[in-house]
């Protein structure tokens, strides 16, 4: 019987990229120097704004453009000039890229046709890995009998149909709507638990991040601007971009040029503290957030329970007091500008 797992159960997809730059014609460097290590059956969030260097980070993983300078290494085997068919890896592209003319199983197997695998064969591991996603029932279908998250499940059979070490997923949730994105999201991490493999999403969504990853990396001008668990990089910004960028936290600047952090939910409309202007008041469906300005112009936050707005009732252009405890202040590098 064929199966999509290794014999011996073994975490793999260890990669190392080691002083890799990209660099493009014209000058314009993507990736710069990047040092990053991720651990074998890991799943792994790239992340940050457009032009950060999250996509080439991911498509120089997966042979799709090759370093300028520097190493990366799968498994301890440097892959820099092999082919993406002989790095075990597989990408799943946001577009799902799935053959119109070609049947559910002849798409999902339809890359180990390519490598000259014979009809049975290849049609054997096809069920299998429709079977992994529970898509074995619409083999026989066309891509466009499917619903969106039906074609994306057969994506996904077909990036796990070649046994990779590593699964690569370039923005794979973003043409979902939000309640099969949750759906799909879950899926994604029992499928990566299940191989033990590792899988590296590259995403632009804070919240996708934070829910699917052992390890966030945040980059920044194609660097790495803080990494780590998610709980770190929520709870623990080291920069006033990463706390910005990572939403739920107000960034003070203090006498002197200091920067703090302090969550969204952990500052309060006090009598006395930072002097801030309501400028609107939302619904959250578990609460209020508050808009504010500082007298600088700068935009703050306040998360409010529906119990401590009826206390103490806020409208738009009334003048308030933000204060904070001491143990929620998270000092931060950098200036004031390092965070727009």
């Amino acid at each position: 019987m064929t199966t999509l797992r290794p014999a011996a159960p073994k975490a793999r997809g260890a990669i190392e990229f080691a002083a890799v730059t990209k660099r493009f014609a014209g000058g314009a460097v993507a990736v710069d120097a990047l040092d990053l290590r991720i651990r074998a059956g890991s799943y792994v969030c790239l992340l940050g704004p457009s032009g950060c260097g999250k996509t080439t980070t991911l498509r120089l993983l997966a042979g799709h453009e090759l370093p300028t300078t520097g190493d990366i290494l799968l498994d301890n085997v440097d892959i820099v000039g092999l082919p993406p068919a002989r790095r075990g890896t597989a990408m799943m592209f946001q577009s799902y890229a799935l053959f119109p003319h070609l049947s559910v199983l002849d798409n999902v197997a339809f890359s180990l046709r390519m490598r000259g695998v014979a009809k049975a064969a290849r049609h054997a591991k096809a069920h299998e890995a429709l079977r992994l996603v529970e898509m074995e029932t619409y083999a026989a279908r066309l891509p466009a009998q499917l619903s969106g998250g039906q074609q994306q499940r057969v994506a996904l059979a077909r990036a796990l149909v070649t046994n990779p070490a590593t699964l690569l997923l370039d923005e794979p949730l973003s043409a979902l709507d939000p309640f099969l994105r949750g759906r799909v999201r879950a899926e994604l991490k029992r499928f990566q638990r299940e191989l033990e493999i590792s899988f590296v999403h590259v995403t632009h969504s804070q919240d996708e991040a934070l829910a699917l990853a052992d390890q966030v990396v945040l980059m920044r001008a194609g660097r790495i601007e803080q990494q780590g668990t998610p709980e770190d990089l929520f709870d623990r910004p080291r920069t006033a971009f990463v706390a910005r960028f990572m939403g739920g936290h107000n960034v003070f600047a203090l006498p002197g040029g200091s920067l703090i952090a302090v969550r969204c939910d952990r500052t309060r409309i006090a009598a006395a503290g930072l002097p801030a202007t309501v400028a609107g008041v939302e619904y959250t469906g578990t609460g209020f957030a508050v808009a504010l300005s500082g007298a600088a112009g700068e935009e703050f936050s306040v998360l409010l329970t529906e119990a401590a707005l009826r206390a103490q009732p806020v409208e738009p252009g009334q003048s308030v007091a933000l204060a904070w405890d001491e143990a929620d202040i998270r000092p931060l590098a950098g200036s004031s500008a390092a965070g727009h």
